[in-house]
């Protein structure tokens, strides 16, 4: 039985958004099933493909990766849980094993694939409380707070927001997608990579796949706001489907250092890793950056200016999820977030614009404020999708936690 909690009041009111059609690749061949797949369809959906089998002639024209071909093919199979089938030596081409994920596949190849078991969980459950604001037996709709990590990782083995949802309930350990950087696959979702600094670098593919159990995308640890969590791993696949086909409506809200010119508009500018940093990414721009870089789209809106122009409310609207795509398309345009030291939204830097359009009688006030801030403010106040099983669309929104929110109620106090 569906378990339906109430939002909060938001602090901005959004237009209510009608339900929409999604519409999804419908593979040319079949649910999946346990046993051997030969064009049977299966009217039954599957919550878990351990010892799926796959033996098909490849019959597209061109080239295709491997791993994307298999998943076409079994319905509601996560790209991750292929991947980790093919590293694990189970699929031959051929007749001979491949375990390159990007491998390419060409006409008249042919596949064999059985797919992988699970691999053991690594994270453990903690009593830790969680803002859950709507759960069925298929998803998971929470509130993370701020300064949470959403999964285990290097430095943060325990304290997370998977660790707090095993608690509350099991979860399906569905693993990490290949990034893919360097081919033409687009990742299920690029909030993936918003992770410690060289985290794929150094932790293995299998190591990585066994500790996010659920997550179909993520926040930064600094961001607060809502994520959506699947149960099983059909929900997972058709959930990342939709992530993948940028058909999950996320809206999120900053604070930032100044006011945008023009108050609204639409951000597209590739994204980078920052090649003498890799905590950070960067806005790729012609020939100034060496590695590769990724398409990126955002649409910003001012909802309020603040402090006489010192400051502002701005609404994000994803087209694509890059890595810290909002912290860097913020900085390009001019108004890092309040609070990221990472790209730019430092103290000084708040303070060079926000001094000179404050009476002297504020000084004090506005130093001890932006001494308070101790993460970037940002929020994910909107989350809408369609439900993976019965196929109704969903919005849900939550306004933005108490210290984001005292931060707002003061720059709206400062005289002008």
């Amino acid at each position: 039985m569906a378990q339906a909690l109430n939002s909060c009041a938001t602090l901005y009111h959004f237009p209510r958004r009608r339900a929409i059609s999604i519409r999804f690749r419908v593979p040319a061949l079949v649910k999946a099933f346990s046993g051997e797949i030969r064009g049977v369809e299966v009217a039954d959906r599957r919550t878990s493909y351990e010892g799926v089998r796959l033996e098909e002639r490849v019959e597209e024209v061109g080239k295709v990766r491997l791993d994307a071909w298999i998943s076409s093919k079994i319905v509601g199979i996560s790209r991750a849980r292929v991947q980790s089938s093919i590293r694990a030596g189970l699929v031959s081409v051929n007749g001979r094993i491949v375990d390159k994920v990007s491998y390419a596949v060409r006409t008249g190849d042919e596949v064999n694939c059985t797919i992988a078991k699970l691999q053991a969980l690594k994270a453990e459950a903690e009593e830790i409380p969680l803002d859950i604001k709507y759960e069925d037996e298929h998803v998971l709709v929470v509130n993370k707070p701020p300064h949470m990590v959403v999964h285990p990782a290097p430095g943060n083995a325990r304290g997370t927001l998977v660790n707090a949802i095993l608690n509350h309930c099991s979860l399906p350990n569905v693993g990490l997608p290949d990034t893919g950087w360097l081919s033409e696959a687009e990742d299920v979702s690029e909030d993936y990579l918003e992770i410690d600094a060289d985290l794929i670098d150094r932790v293995s593919n299998k190591e990585t796949s066994s500790i996010r159990p659920g997550i179909v995308h993520r926040l930064d640890k600094g961001t607060s706001g809502l994520l959506v969590v699947a149960k099983d791993e059909y929900s997972h696949a058709h959930l990342a489907e939709q992530f993948e086909s940028h058909m999950i409506t996320r809206v999120y809200i900053s604070l930032t250092s100044g006011v945008p010119n023009p108050t609204s508009g639409r951000v597209e500018v590739p994204i980078g890793r920052d090649i003498n940093n890799r905590t950070r990414m960067v806005a790729a721009i012609g020939r100034n950056h060496s590695g590769p870089v990724r398409h990126a789209a955002s649409r910003y809106k001012v909802l309020e200016v603040l402090a006489n122009g010192g400051a502002a409310v701005v609404e994000w609207r994803l087209e694509t999820g890059r890595t810290h795509q909002i912290r860097v398309h913020a900085k390009y345009i001019g108004i890092p977030l309040l609070g990221d030291d990472l790209y730019g939204g430092t103290k000084d830097m708040a303070l060079s614009l926000l001094r000179p359009r404050i009476p002297s009688s504020s000084q004090i006030e506005l130093i001890n404020l932006l001494s308070c801030i101790e993460r970037p403010c940002l929020h994910a106040m909107v989350l809408g999708f369609k439900h993976p099983c019965t196929g109704k669309y969903m919005q849900f929104s939550c306004p933005p936690p108490s210290d984001f929110a005292e931060v707002l109620n003061q720059l709206r106090s400062f005289p002008k």
